[in-house]
């Protein structure tokens, strides 16, 4: 028993002082990948992207997420007790940044997965799977029933908030827009009604239906449109 516990011992310290050994070509090669795979993901993510959110300020974070999750896996690989280390600094660590929706979940997953493969030294693979998931987002953004909408910011001021509420122009806007998200809402001293969206439109035809149905509810509305891409 007790020659068994000393070859146990004295593999753990064998493993612990393991030499770390990092091809640095490699891992040169790695990042380079890493860091031009992130870039051409993150103009896919603003260009086919369908959130709401900022996806130009959003995908700024591709190429550094990519190349240190990279530099990570290709020190980690080399060493066991580094290995074992790692699971024990994740149980610690905790993403707090909230993700509003799915899609910004799936592309920060993309990013880590190719992150993974270049950092296990799997480049072929990575790029492939890389060049086929990248046709399918291309694909899927043809046939998404989406394909002409726009993302745009609706300010919509009332003089008088007895002509309407904003649970009215809310359901004006969700009739004719794929998604509403409210931004700003201000009820002024004079009893003016004050409020700013950020919605998404099937087509600019859509506008115009926005306009006419806010006219009936209320004759003193003013309504003024600006271009998202304008203040990203």
């Amino acid at each position: 028993m007790a020659n068994l516990q000393e070859t146990l011992a004295q593999a753990t310290q064998e493993v612990i002082n393991q030499p770390l050994q990092v091809n640095l070509s490699s891992l040169a090669i790695a990042l380079i990948l890493a860091s031009f795979l992130a870039y051409l993901l993150g103009k896919m993510y603003v260009r086919y992207g369908t959130s709401l959110s900022n996806r130009i300020k959003f995908s700024g974070n591709f190429v550094m997420l990519c190349a240190t999750t990279t530099l990570i896996i290709t020190v980690v690989k080399s060493s066991l007790a580094l290995s074992l280390g790692l699971v024990g600094a994740l149980s610690i660590i905790r993403f707090r940044t909230a993700i509003k929706e799915p899609e910004e979940l799936a592309y920060l997953f993309f990013v880590i997965a190719i992150g993974l493969g270049l950092g296990a030294s799997q480049f072929l693979i990575t790029i492939i799977a890389f060049v086929i998931i990248s046709v399918l987002i291309v694909i899927r953004s043809w046939t998404h029933k989406k394909e002409e909408s726009q993302n745009l910011f609706i300010s919509i001021n009332i003089k008088n908030s007895k002509d309407a509420t904003l649970k009215q122009i809310t359901d004006i806007l969700k009739q004719n827009c794929y998604a509403v998200s409210l931004k700003r809402f201000d009820q002024t001293e004079d009893n003016a009604l004050e409020t700013s969206f950020l919605i998404d439109i099937p087509s600019l035809d859509a506008l115009e239906n926005i306009k006419r149905d806010i006219l009936k509810v209320s004759r003193s509305a003013s309504i003024s449109y600006l271009d998202k891409s304008g203040i990203s």
